[in-house]
């Protein structure tokens, strides 16, 4: 993880205790609802805030299609069939293996 990314982090952190206490004091101070609304506002951004940062810095990739290996496959499905194997169980041994792979 950056640097930027954990001092935005630390920052909304930061926000969020402060948030409490001053919603805890402006009720104390005479309950004011001009400052509850403002302290809480500013809570819920810096909630925003934190959501974008860890999506748009997420190292999960989604998975790409190689048309070039699925048709790699697809020959040596039809190989194996030639020689003799069930094409069915050929075909359930591939998709119990993509299942494992996936962690599924």
């Amino acid at each position: 993880m950056s640097t930027s990314v954990r001092f935005v982090r630390v920052a909304c952190a930061f926000v969020f205790v402060s948030c409490i206490a001053g919603l805890i004091i402006s009720s104390i101070a005479g309950n004011n609802e001009g400052w509850v609304l403002t302290i809480g506002l500013y809570g819920a951004s810096a909630a925003v805030i934190l959501i974008v940062v860890s999506l748009v810095t997420a190292n999960r990739r989604l998975p790409e299609f190689d048309e070039a290996d699925a048709e790699a496959i697809e020959a040596r499905i039809a190989r194996l069939t030639a020689a003799g194997v069930d094409e069915n169980e050929l075909r359930e041994l591939v998709k119990a293996s993509l299942k494992l792979g996936r962690g599924q």
